[in-house]
């Protein structure tokens, strides 16, 4: 059972892991570097401890410790009862789903053993927006992908944001870095993957013509906002394809883009 300690100086270094949680820079290095992400709010924590994330400590205010009771009774963590100013205060914000937690990270597997067992994959390359990291990951557990490869530059699918917007599906689609960029595409074509650059190039493919859902293996490669993916990696690929537009619009954000290119790429859609 859990430890209920109530604390009311925001200087307390117990809360250490909490301070500072809107100061992006501090929190990009700190996190990784102490092995901790953030998980907000009931659905976000219950769903990390149900992948298998260590709770190091959990920070609620007072009228959230009735509904988080049963965690607290199942965890052996701290768990630090404050006031929302007083959590203001740490934080740096209003919290204002009154539940927040520390939870040691896992280390990552390799994208050598994803690539083993997967057969629909999302590469994002310099993906480095928050939200974005959260909703591609949302709709890539929602529409079936198996598994996500990031490239170095990309943004901390654990960091307290990405998190949040992805719901915790963070937590269900398993993900891996690649060490070189773009060298490491071979690596995932030598696996059997074929290539699918996602861009809004008049050159490329409707993806509805490409028939990603017939293939054995596919590898959708997404870019950032606004720059879309580099020259070399859409050199690269071995097809470009484009989702059709309507009423004179060029492209769609790089969430919304992912979620109706996941849908095209899904190992569950019909093949007639």
């Amino acid at each position: 059972m859990a430890e209920l300690i109530t604390i009311d100086d925001p200087d307390d270094p117990r809360l250490h892991d909490y301070v500072a949680l809107t100061d992006v820079e501090l929190r990009r290095r700190r996190e990784p570097a102490e092995g901790l992400f953030i998980a907000e709010g009931e659905k976000v924590i219950r769903r990390a401890r149900h992948a298998g994330y260590r709770m190091r400590s959990m920070l609620l205010s007072a009228k959230w410790v009735d509904v988080m009771r049963d965690v607290i009774d199942e965890v052996p963590a701290p768990v630090y009862a404050v006031s929302p100013e007083l959590a203001e205060q740490v934080t740096g914000y209003h919290v204002h789903r009154g539940a927040l937690a520390s939870m040691g990270r896992k280390p990552l597997p390799e994208a050598d053993d994803l690539l083993g067992t997967a057969r629909r994959i999302v590469v994002m390359e310099s993906v480095n927006d928050h939200t974005n990291i959260g909703a591609i990951f949302r709709s890539a557990a929602a529409l079936g992908m198996d598994a996500v490869l990031l490239s170095p530059d990309c943004a901390d699918p654990l960091y307290r944001r990405s998190v949040k917007v992805s719901m915790g599906a963070v937590f269900s689609v398993p993900y891996a870095r690649l060490d070189s960029w773009p060298r490491d595409l071979e690596t995932v074509r030598a696996a059997g993957f074929k290539l699918l650059a996602l861009t809004p190039a008049d050159k490329a493919t409707d993806i509805d013509e490409a028939a990603p859902h017939r293939l054995e293996r596919v590898a959708l490669l997404l870019g950032a906002e606004g720059d879309g993916l580099s020259t070399q990696a859409l050199v690269a690929a071995d097809e470009w394809v484009r989702i059709p537009m309507a009423h004179g619009v060029d492209s769609l954000n790089v969430g919304a883009a992912a979620a109706v290119a996941f849908y095209a790429v899904a190992s569950g859609r019909p093949t007639d």
